[in-house]
């Protein structure tokens, strides 16, 4: 951190205990986080994405099965998800809306498929077609596709949790990722991650 001498003790202590207390936040449970994984893992992994980021897309059809697999499936960690509008606005919160509309046990089904059809979805310009067939699959009929789509309170819902992790966390892209406190921006390889876990200390 480069800081000037003008900007003043006082000012830097300031600084940095924001710095901790936004680590701080970014850790701490939240009731409108999606978890998967034990509860109970020793460390947690927390991604800040975006259903309409295609950084987030690659990401996550190309790293984060392995995670899964090597981790949360293990019980060795405990991943969280954060949502974010960054790159296709439109894109994100439809995916988003659908997800939830699907309920905890579809959530991550529904975002899966979202991100495997980004590009599909994106050159289909609206929320037809493949993402009412996502939707289909995981349960939702037409009538509750749509009813989630136009559903106000949870649009605003979701603006204020992703205005949330900017203000409060700090989140300035996606795909981010927070271990321990640890920010990690942008894609992030298995090896980049398994490092951040093994030195992450054990709850």
């Amino acid at each position: 951190m480069n800081v000037s001498r003008a900007f003043g003790l006082g000012a830097l202590v300031a600084a940095l205990g924001l710095m901790a207390g936004a680590a701080s936040a970014a850790t701490a449970d939240r009731l409108d986080d999606m978890t998967m994984g034990s509860a109970t893992a020793p460390v947690t992994v927390i991604e800040y994405a975006s259903l309409g980021c295609s950084h987030c897309a690659t990401w996550a059809r190309e790293v984060f099965p392995a995670l899964k697999a090597k981790y949360i499936d293990t019980g060795n960690a405990r991943f969280v998800f954060r949502e974010m509008l960054y790159g296709d606005p439109a894109l994100a919160a439809a995916g988003f809306l659908t997800a939830r509309c699907a309920g905890p046990g579809k959530y991550f089904q529904v975002a899966d498929a979202v991100f495997a059809a980004q590009a599909q979805i994106g050159r289909e310009g609206g929320p037809t077609g493949t993402l009412a067939r996502i939707a289909g699959d995981a349960g939702l009929s037409g009538g509750q596709f749509t009813a989630c789509l136009q559903d106000k309170a949870a649009l605003a819902a979701l603006q204020a949790r992703a205005d949330r992790h900017e203000k409060q966390d700090g989140i300035t892209g996606t795909p981010t990722f927070v271990i321990a406190g640890r920010k990690l921006e942008g894609e992030q390889s298995l090896d980049d991650l398994a490092a951040a876990i093994a030195a992450a200390p054990r709850h």
